[in-house]
Protein backbone atom coordinates (compact mmCIF):
# COMPACT_ATOMS: atom_id res chain seq x y z
CA UNK A 1 0.00 0.00 0.00
CA UNK A 2 1.23 3.41 -0.82
CA UNK A 3 2.09 6.04 1.94
CA UNK A 4 -0.58 8.27 0.15
CA UNK A 5 -2.76 5.67 0.74
CA UNK A 6 -2.31 4.47 4.41
CA UNK A 7 -2.32 8.06 5.22
CA UNK A 8 -5.74 8.65 3.57
CA UNK A 9 -7.71 5.73 4.99
CA UNK A 10 -10.97 7.21 6.60
CA UNK A 11 -10.16 7.29 10.76
CA UNK A 12 -11.43 10.84 11.13
CA UNK A 13 -10.66 12.58 14.61
CA UNK A 14 -14.45 12.87 16.62
CA UNK A 15 -13.31 16.24 17.65
CA UNK A 16 -12.70 17.80 13.91
CA UNK A 17 -14.84 15.56 12.21
CA UNK A 18 -18.15 17.23 12.16
CA UNK A 19 -19.28 19.16 8.91
CA UNK A 20 -20.85 22.34 8.80
CA UNK A 21 -22.88 23.82 6.21
CA UNK A 22 -21.79 28.07 6.72
CA UNK A 23 -24.90 28.98 4.36
CA UNK A 24 -27.10 28.48 7.79
CA UNK A 25 -24.40 30.51 9.37
CA UNK A 26 -24.85 33.80 7.23
CA UNK A 27 -26.34 36.44 9.12
CA UNK A 28 -24.82 35.52 12.64
CA UNK A 29 -21.09 37.30 14.10
CA UNK A 30 -18.95 35.23 13.87
CA UNK A 31 -18.00 35.51 17.58
CA UNK A 32 -19.87 36.89 20.49
CA UNK A 33 -18.00 36.85 23.58
CA UNK A 34 -20.20 37.90 27.19
CA UNK A 35 -18.65 38.40 30.39
CA UNK A 36 -15.84 36.13 30.09
CA UNK A 37 -13.55 35.40 32.91
CA UNK A 38 -10.92 32.95 33.85
CA UNK A 39 -9.34 32.06 36.89
CA UNK A 40 -6.53 29.34 37.40
CA UNK A 41 -6.12 27.05 39.97
CA UNK A 42 -3.75 29.45 41.90
CA UNK A 43 -6.56 32.43 42.18
CA UNK A 44 -4.81 34.22 39.63
CA UNK A 45 -7.37 35.68 37.22
CA UNK A 46 -6.00 35.64 33.31
CA UNK A 47 -8.86 37.37 32.29
CA UNK A 48 -11.79 39.67 34.00
CA UNK A 49 -14.85 39.75 32.66
CA UNK A 50 -14.45 41.05 29.08
CA UNK A 51 -17.16 41.09 26.32
CA UNK A 52 -16.83 42.03 22.89
CA UNK A 53 -17.84 40.82 19.19
CA UNK A 54 -16.67 40.38 16.09
CA UNK A 55 -18.96 40.63 12.75
CA UNK A 56 -19.08 37.80 10.17
CA UNK A 57 -15.97 38.39 7.74
CA UNK A 58 -14.03 40.98 9.45
CA UNK A 59 -10.42 41.22 10.30
CA UNK A 60 -10.03 41.82 14.02
CA UNK A 61 -6.70 42.55 16.31
CA UNK A 62 -6.63 41.38 20.02
CA UNK A 63 -3.48 43.43 21.19
CA UNK A 64 -1.73 43.61 24.59
CA UNK A 65 1.58 43.12 26.42
CA UNK A 66 3.10 39.83 27.25
CA UNK A 67 0.47 38.43 30.48
CA UNK A 68 -2.61 40.69 29.53
CA UNK A 69 -5.04 37.92 28.66
CA UNK A 70 -4.65 37.50 25.18
CA UNK A 71 -3.46 33.70 24.83
CA UNK A 72 -5.70 33.01 27.37
CA UNK A 73 -8.50 34.10 25.51
CA UNK A 74 -7.70 32.75 22.29
CA UNK A 75 -7.28 29.16 24.06
CA UNK A 76 -10.80 29.52 25.73
CA UNK A 77 -12.10 30.57 22.05
CA UNK A 78 -10.62 27.86 20.36
CA UNK A 79 -12.09 25.41 23.12
CA UNK A 80 -8.75 24.43 24.35
CA UNK A 81 -9.30 25.92 27.44
CA UNK A 82 -12.84 26.00 29.68
CA UNK A 83 -13.60 29.04 31.02
CA UNK A 84 -14.10 29.86 34.55
CA UNK A 85 -17.49 32.14 33.39
CA UNK A 86 -19.25 33.97 30.60
CA UNK A 87 -21.26 32.98 27.41
CA UNK A 88 -19.30 32.55 24.45
CA UNK A 89 -21.17 31.83 20.66
CA UNK A 90 -18.44 30.98 17.29
CA UNK A 91 -20.14 30.98 14.00
CA UNK A 92 -23.39 30.26 15.84
CA UNK A 93 -22.31 27.41 17.87
CA UNK A 94 -22.27 27.61 21.88
CA UNK A 95 -19.11 26.94 23.56
CA UNK A 96 -19.24 23.75 25.65
CA UNK A 97 -22.44 22.35 24.55
CA UNK A 98 -21.53 22.51 21.22
CA UNK A 99 -17.49 22.21 21.13
CA UNK A 100 -17.67 19.61 18.39
CA UNK A 101 -19.07 21.91 15.64
CA UNK A 102 -16.73 24.96 16.95
CA UNK A 103 -13.47 23.04 16.66
CA UNK A 104 -14.95 21.65 12.90
CA UNK A 105 -15.64 25.78 11.89
CA UNK A 106 -12.23 27.72 13.25
CA UNK A 107 -8.79 26.87 12.02
CA UNK A 108 -5.82 27.67 14.71
CA UNK A 109 -2.44 28.71 13.36
CA UNK A 110 -0.28 28.34 16.81
CA UNK A 111 2.72 31.20 17.59
CA UNK A 112 5.06 28.06 16.92
CA UNK A 113 5.20 25.98 14.03
CA UNK A 114 3.53 22.28 14.47
CA UNK A 115 4.40 20.22 11.38
CA UNK A 116 6.35 16.78 10.94
CA UNK A 117 9.82 17.67 10.39
CA UNK A 118 10.54 14.39 8.99
CA UNK A 119 7.63 14.13 6.28
CA UNK A 120 7.25 16.33 3.09
CA UNK A 121 4.51 19.09 3.04
CA UNK A 122 2.73 16.85 0.49
CA UNK A 123 2.11 13.81 4.00
CA UNK A 124 1.72 16.47 6.46
CA UNK A 125 -1.56 17.67 4.53
CA UNK A 126 -2.44 14.79 3.66
CA UNK A 127 -2.10 13.14 7.07
CA UNK A 128 -4.31 16.73 7.96
CA UNK A 129 -7.04 15.48 5.81
CA UNK A 130 -7.14 12.57 7.29
CA UNK A 131 -7.79 13.37 10.69
CA UNK A 132 -10.30 16.00 9.55
CA UNK A 133 -12.71 13.10 7.88
CA UNK A 134 -11.83 14.20 4.27
CA UNK A 135 -12.20 11.82 1.28
CA UNK A 136 -9.17 10.50 -0.11
CA UNK A 137 -10.35 13.01 -3.72
CA UNK A 138 -10.86 15.84 -1.39
CA UNK A 139 -7.63 16.17 0.49
CA UNK A 140 -5.25 15.52 -2.72
CA UNK A 141 -7.34 18.45 -4.22
CA UNK A 142 -7.20 21.02 -1.14
CA UNK A 143 -3.44 20.11 -0.40
CA UNK A 144 -2.21 20.98 -4.04
CA UNK A 145 -4.81 23.51 -3.88
CA UNK A 146 -2.99 25.32 -0.93
CA UNK A 147 0.22 24.31 -1.97
CA UNK A 148 0.29 26.10 -5.11
CA UNK A 149 -1.46 29.65 -3.33
CA UNK A 150 1.41 29.25 -1.54
CA UNK A 151 4.19 28.59 -3.40
CA UNK A 152 4.83 25.55 -2.19
CA UNK A 153 4.58 23.06 -4.90
CA UNK A 154 8.31 23.29 -5.86
CA UNK A 155 8.76 21.63 -2.13
CA UNK A 156 6.38 19.50 -1.54
CA UNK A 157 8.18 16.25 -1.69
CA UNK A 158 10.91 17.17 0.31
CA UNK A 159 11.32 17.04 4.12
CA UNK A 160 10.21 20.04 5.92
CA UNK A 161 12.61 20.05 8.49
CA UNK A 162 15.01 21.80 5.17
CA UNK A 163 12.64 24.18 5.11
CA UNK A 164 13.46 27.68 5.77
CA UNK A 165 11.29 29.74 8.55
CA UNK A 166 8.81 31.67 6.02
CA UNK A 167 8.34 28.47 3.98
CA UNK A 168 6.94 26.46 7.32
CA UNK A 169 4.69 29.11 8.18
CA UNK A 170 3.20 29.20 4.56
CA UNK A 171 3.06 25.36 5.25
CA UNK A 172 1.76 25.42 8.83
CA UNK A 173 -0.84 27.92 7.48
CA UNK A 174 -1.83 25.65 4.60
CA UNK A 175 -2.60 23.13 7.06
CA UNK A 176 -4.88 25.20 9.56
CA UNK A 177 -7.12 25.80 6.26
CA UNK A 178 -6.87 22.27 4.63
CA UNK A 179 -10.89 22.49 6.18
CA UNK A 180 -11.65 25.47 4.80
CA UNK A 181 -12.48 27.00 8.65
CA UNK A 182 -14.97 29.78 8.53
CA UNK A 183 -12.82 31.56 11.27
CA UNK A 184 -9.01 31.94 11.62
CA UNK A 185 -7.40 32.14 14.97
CA UNK A 186 -4.10 33.90 14.08
CA UNK A 187 -1.42 33.87 16.72
CA UNK A 188 1.80 36.13 15.80
CA UNK A 189 1.86 34.74 12.16
CA UNK A 190 4.55 36.15 11.47
CA UNK A 191 6.85 36.44 14.30
CA UNK A 192 10.41 35.74 12.94
CA UNK A 193 9.90 36.22 9.50
CA UNK A 194 12.26 38.14 7.01
CA UNK A 195 9.83 41.26 5.37
CA UNK A 196 9.42 39.68 1.68
CA UNK A 197 8.10 36.39 3.56
CA UNK A 198 5.63 38.29 5.62
CA UNK A 199 4.76 40.51 2.82
CA UNK A 200 3.62 36.86 1.62
CA UNK A 201 1.59 35.50 4.44
CA UNK A 202 -0.24 39.48 4.95
CA UNK A 203 -1.30 39.25 0.83
CA UNK A 204 -2.89 35.21 1.43
CA UNK A 205 -4.81 36.94 4.66
CA UNK A 206 -5.94 39.73 3.27
CA UNK A 207 -7.41 37.46 0.10
CA UNK A 208 -8.81 34.52 2.45
CA UNK A 209 -10.43 37.75 4.10
CA UNK A 210 -12.02 39.06 1.42
CA UNK A 211 -12.93 35.43 0.27
CA UNK A 212 -15.52 36.17 3.53
CA UNK A 213 -12.91 33.97 6.26
CA UNK A 214 -13.28 35.93 9.65
CA UNK A 215 -9.98 36.51 10.75
CA UNK A 216 -8.40 36.92 14.76
CA UNK A 217 -4.85 38.16 14.93
CA UNK A 218 -3.13 38.58 18.24
CA UNK A 219 0.39 40.12 17.32
CA UNK A 220 3.02 42.44 18.71
CA UNK A 221 3.98 43.94 15.80
CA UNK A 222 2.19 47.17 15.34
CA UNK A 223 2.47 47.28 11.33
CA UNK A 224 1.02 43.89 11.21
CA UNK A 225 -1.85 45.37 13.22
CA UNK A 226 -2.05 48.41 11.15
CA UNK A 227 -1.93 46.80 8.12
CA UNK A 228 -4.93 44.04 8.12
CA UNK A 229 -6.86 44.75 10.76
CA UNK A 230 -10.29 46.76 10.48
CA UNK A 231 -10.76 46.71 13.85
CA UNK A 232 -8.46 46.04 16.80
CA UNK A 233 -9.01 45.48 20.65
CA UNK A 234 -6.29 46.39 23.69
CA UNK A 235 -6.31 43.88 26.60
CA UNK A 236 -4.50 44.33 29.59
CA UNK A 237 -4.03 42.73 33.23
CA UNK A 238 -7.37 40.98 31.84
CA UNK A 239 -9.61 43.44 30.76
CA UNK A 240 -10.45 45.01 27.13
CA UNK A 241 -9.33 48.97 28.04
CA UNK A 242 -10.20 50.50 24.22
CA UNK A 243 -12.12 48.67 21.38
CA UNK A 244 -12.19 51.03 17.74
CA UNK A 245 -10.74 51.19 14.29
CA UNK A 246 -6.65 51.86 13.90
CA UNK A 247 -7.75 55.47 12.53
CA UNK A 248 -9.32 56.24 15.31
CA UNK A 249 -7.03 54.64 17.93
CA UNK A 250 -3.99 56.75 16.19
CA UNK A 251 -6.23 59.90 15.96
CA UNK A 252 -6.84 59.74 19.91
CA UNK A 253 -3.07 58.83 20.80
CA UNK A 254 -1.53 61.00 18.09
CA UNK A 255 0.72 59.14 16.62
CA UNK A 256 1.46 55.55 15.42
CA UNK A 257 0.48 52.15 16.51
CA UNK A 258 3.13 51.96 18.43
CA UNK A 259 2.12 54.59 20.34
CA UNK A 260 -1.67 53.77 20.79
CA UNK A 261 -0.33 50.68 22.24
CA UNK A 262 2.24 52.46 24.83
CA UNK A 263 -0.59 55.01 25.60
CA UNK A 264 -3.16 52.41 26.82
CA UNK A 265 -0.77 49.97 28.26
CA UNK A 266 1.92 52.13 29.82
CA UNK A 267 5.76 52.76 28.63
CA UNK A 268 7.22 50.25 31.20
CA UNK A 269 8.49 46.48 30.73
CA UNK A 270 5.99 44.61 32.39
CA UNK A 271 6.99 42.78 35.32
CA UNK A 272 5.96 38.39 35.30
CA UNK A 273 6.76 35.87 37.33
CA UNK A 274 8.23 32.54 36.41
CA UNK A 275 6.79 29.48 37.31
CA UNK A 276 7.57 25.79 36.39
CA UNK A 277 4.10 24.75 36.87
CA UNK A 278 3.04 27.46 34.25
CA UNK A 279 0.16 25.66 32.03
CA UNK A 280 1.03 25.06 28.02
CA UNK A 281 -0.92 27.60 25.95
CA UNK A 282 -1.37 25.27 23.48
CA UNK A 283 -3.12 22.02 25.17
CA UNK A 284 -6.28 21.28 25.80
CA UNK A 285 -7.28 22.09 29.85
Amino acid sequence: MKLDDRLLKTHPCPCTSTRVNYNDRMGVQAIEVKNLTKVYSNDFKAVDDISFAVNEGEFFGFLGPNGAGKSTTMRVLSTLLKPTAGEITIAGFKLGPQDDEIRGSIGFAMQGVTLDDMASAWENLLLIGNLYGMTKQETQSRAGELLNILNLEKVADSWVKNYSGGMKRRLDLAAVLMHHPHILFLDEPTEGLDPAARRVIWDYLRDLNKQGTTMFLTTHFMQEADELCERLSIIDNGKIIITDTPANLKKEADGSLDDVFIHFTGHGIRDEDVSNKGVDPYVRS
